[in-house]
């Protein structure tokens, strides 16, 4: 088949909801006619573009390069045409953005500053889910990066629109000195007699995943410490031998800790982009939205335990589909 453009839209519309079906509903079709387009697509490139799961589906690795590409296509397309009238001034604005706990953040708004210096970001910390989405269902904030869980995806109003950013497992982090520092994946079981380092409620389904996930593994967490403070605070009392914590798997370690994954990947965490469309043009959004995966991107690069642990997933997985 010949690829058009809206065969890119197929492939954001999923990437963006995490499910054929939801796609399917968001862009007015059945999920039989979509799943048959997705074939096709996956065809046309000779490989698998999404990893198929109990709660939906992800970009693989290969997958993520074409759908930046997608995007960088649309975009581009969106832009023909626009241009501002002769000697029209330049209007600067501000944007009001809030963002929870994301590592994303510092990257994005430098990418964002850099591709549109014309625009003011102001940006506030906000470490709740389910307030990010009433400060924008109040319009006191433009847009958000905010998060989400497979299966307990962000709630709001039609006022609001969002768009997933990535969807990345969750890891932990142990002393360096811990007894099981030398494996290559750690079982959440295996940790059941440890303390808990565990962040507040998020309003978007945290910390409720992780006892979910404990309850699967067969125990209940002895100890829990609520902490909401830096990540250097946080790794030094890891450090001290005090608990263990899950984190994001682009996380720095300094040397006195360790990151591992978790056998199964059972926790995953979404981050997504949230925004006002009545406040936020699309031009805008797409800027926020490509400067945030740009962000990921480099993240994931300077990773070196998340990149060995998608190496093993994807041949473990390429290996089981031959």
């Amino acid at each position: 088949m010949e690829l058009e453009l809206r065969h890119l839209r197929v492939l954001c519309a999923i990437a963006d909801a995490g499910s054929v079906g939801r796609a399917a509903a968001d862009l007015g079709y059945s999920q039989p006619a979509i799943s048959t387009q997705l074939r096709r697509i996956e065809g046309h490139f000779g490989e698998p573009l999404f990893e198929r799961g109990a709660t939906g589906v992800r970009p693989t690795p290969y997958g993520a390069e074409v759908l930046t590409q997608a995007r960088d296509v649309l975009a581009r397309v969106e832009a023909i045409g626009h241009r501002p009238a002769p000697g029209a001034p330049k209007v600067r604005r501000t944007l009001r953005v809030a963002a929870t706990n994301s590592p994303v953040l510092s990257g994005a708004v430098s990418r964002f500053r850099a591709r549109l210096p014309d625009v003011d970001l102001s940006v506030s910390s906000v470490y709740a889910s389910s307030r990010i989405v009433e400060l924008l269902e109040e319009g006191t904030v433009d847009a958000a990066i905010a998060a989400d869980y497979p299966g307990m995806e962000l709630r709001h109003s039609a006022a609001v629109t969002h768009r997933g950013i990535v969807t990345e497992p969750t890891f932990v982090a142990l002393p360096s000195r811990h007894r099981l520092r030398h494996r290559a994946q750690v079982s959440l079981a295996d940790l059941a007699e440890d303390a808990w380092f565990v962040t507040p409620d998020d309003g978007a389904g945290w910390p409720g995943v992780f006892y979910t996930a404990c309850e699967a593994a067969g125990f209940t967490p002895v100890t829990v410490h609520e902490f909401l403070g830096d990540q250097l605070q946080l790794q030094r009392m890891i450090a001290d031998g005090l608990g263990v914590s899950l984190v994001q798997p682009t996380m720095r370690p300094i040397p006195q800790v360790v990151v591992k994954p978790l056998v199964g990947t059972p926790l995953w965490c979404r981050y997504v982009l949230a925004w006002r469309p009545g406040a936020v043009d699309q031009d805008l959004a797409e800027t926020l939205f490509r400067s945030a995966v740009a962000a990921h991107r480099e993240l994931v690069a300077q990773s070196p335990h998340l990149r060995s642990w998608a190496a093993r997933t994807w041949s473990g997985a390429s290996g089981a589909g031959k």
